[in-house]
């Protein structure tokens, strides 16, 4: 049975205020949400796995959206950690700043859950009125529930 959005989204997860300017940084910072939370057995090499993965392949960053990932074995689950950023960060290839970061984690026999997953997260944010509301959101809640009604 494929996993519902809503079944990944938890407000722990959620920062409205990255700090950082640089793409491994930000993704740095959202991985430890999930770590903090204990949603990710080893936070340093999980992150190197997706900054791997971003290094070979990088995440296509349209409407100000990335989704950078890696299918691991140090989730037992798929986990998700989200981050705004105001000001936007360059990502990708061409340098396309995103002001919202999906960071996935996803374990291997969970491959076809990841895709509905991201094919989910993908059709929301592309939604100008949906992505408009995130970037406004005033919580993690209001974030979360933006997602859930788009």
């Amino acid at each position: 049975m494929a996993i519902a959005l809503a079944d990944l989204l938890d407000e722990k997860h959620v920062t409205l205020k990255l700090r950082s300017r640089k793409p491994a940084n930000a993704v740095r910072e959202i991985i430890q949400l999930l770590a903090a939370n204990r949603k990710i057995d080893d936070a340093e090499k999980f992150l190197g796995q997706v900054l791997s993965r971003e290094q070979a392949n990088p995440s296509v960053a349209v409407n100000g959206v990335a989704f950078p990932h890696a299918r691991t074995d140090l989730v037992d689950e798929i986990v998700l950690g989200i981050g705004r950023s105001r000001a936007g960060i360059p990502f990708g290839k061409n340098g396309v700043r995103v002001r919202l970061i999906f960071v996935i984690g996803v374990p291997e026999r969970l491959a076809n859950d990841y895709l509905i997953c991201v094919g989910t997260l993908a059709r929301l944010v592309k939604d100008d009125a949906t992505r408009s509301t995130l970037l406004h959101a005033q919580s993690p809640r209001e974030f979360l529930d933006a997602l859930i009604a788009g």
